[in-house]
C-alpha cells in the first residue's frame, strides 16, 4: 500500500490563535540599537541639524547683530563662558518648577478622588480652580509676591497655579471614563467605594493622568519663568529669568 492510499489524520481545528504559526523576525541592531529605532532617532536630529544651520546662515547673511537675534554657535560659546553663574540660576528654576509640579500633582489627584466621590463637592469647587486657571498668572504674580513675602515661595504658588488645573481635570475625565458595565459589576459584587476606586477607577484613569502630567510639566517651568521676570523686574534676585533681565 502505497503512501497515497493511506488515510490521512485530519486535526480538528477550533479557530483560535493557538493553531498558528508564530513568524520569527530578525531584528536588525546598528550600534545595539534596532533598526526600527533609528529612523525615530535620525529624523529629528536631522530636522534641528537643518534648523540650526538656516538659523546661523540667515544671521551671518544679513548681518544681523547679536543684541536682535544672536546665532546658534554664538549662544553655545556664550553659555559655556557663562555656565558657572547660570547654572546657579538654572538649578534655582528647576528646583522651583519641580516642588510646583509635585504639589499640583499631590493637591490635583487628592482633589480629583474627592470631586468624583462627591459630586455637590465637585459642583461647588471645580468652578473656582477653572477661574484659576484662566486668570493670566502674570497679572496675580505681584500681588502674591507682595502678600507671601517670601520670594521662593510666592514663585512657587504662581507656578503651581499653571500646572494645577490640567491634573485636576485629567484625572476627574479619567476617574470618571471606568466601564459602566464593569461599576455595575462592582456594585452586583458588593465592592466598597475603596475597592472600586483602587481596582477599577484608578487604573481607568492613569492613562488621563499621564496626559495632564505631560502639559502641567511644560505649564510649571513657564509659571516659574514667569513669576521670575516679575520678581526680576522688582529687584529680586532669583532664577534663570532674572539673569535674563
Amino acid at each position: 500500500m502505497t503512501d497515497a492510499t493511506l488515510p490521512q489524520a485530519t486535526v480538528p481545528h477550533d479557530g483560535t490563535d493557538a493553531e498558528a504559526r508564530p513568524i520569527f523576525r530578525e531584528d536588525r541592531k546598528v550600534l545595539g540599537i534596532s533598526t526600527e529605532t533609528w529612523p525615530g532617532i535620525l529624523a529629528p536630529l536631522g530636522i534641528g541639524i537643518l534648523a540650526l544651520s538656516a538659523w546661523e546662515f540667515i544671521v551671518w547673511w544679513r548681518a544681523i547683530p547679536p543684541f536682535i537675534l544672536p546665532g546658534p554657535v554664538l549662544i553655545a560659546k556664550t553659555l559655556a563662558a557663562d555656565w558657572t553663574t547660570l547654572s546657579a540660576s538654572l538649578w534655582i528654576t528647576l528646583r522651583i518648577t519641580a516642588a510646583a509640579l509635585i504639589a499640583a500633582v499631590t493637591l490635583g489627584v487628592g482633589l480629583a478622588i474627592l470631586f468624583t466621590q462627591s459630586k455637590w463637592l465637585e459642583k461647588s469647587l471645580f468652578p473656582y480652580a477653572v477661574i484659576l486657571q484662566v486668570t493670566p498668572v502674570v497679572s496675580i504674580a505681584p500681588l502674591i509676591i507682595i502678600w507671601v513675602g517670601d520670594i521662593n515661595l510666592s514663585l512657587l504658588i504662581c507656578a503651581w497655579i499653571v500646572a494645577f488645573f490640567p491634573i485636576l481635570s485629567n484625572t476627574i475625565l479619567g476617574l470618571n471614563s471606568a466601564d459602566h458595565n464593569l461599576r455595575n459589576l462592582f456594585e452586583l459584587y458588593g465592592a466598597s467605594r475603596w475597592q472600586t476606586l483602587r481596582y477599577l477607577r484608578l487604573p481607568a484613569a492613569l492613562p488621563y493622568f499621564l496626559g495632564g502630567l505631560k502639559i502641567s510639566g511644560g505649564l510649571a517651568l513657564i509659571g516659574a519663568v514667569v513669576a521670575e521676570f516679575v520678581a526680576g523686574s522688582g529687584g529680586n534676585a532669583s532664577g534663570l529669568a532674572y539673569r535674563i533681565l
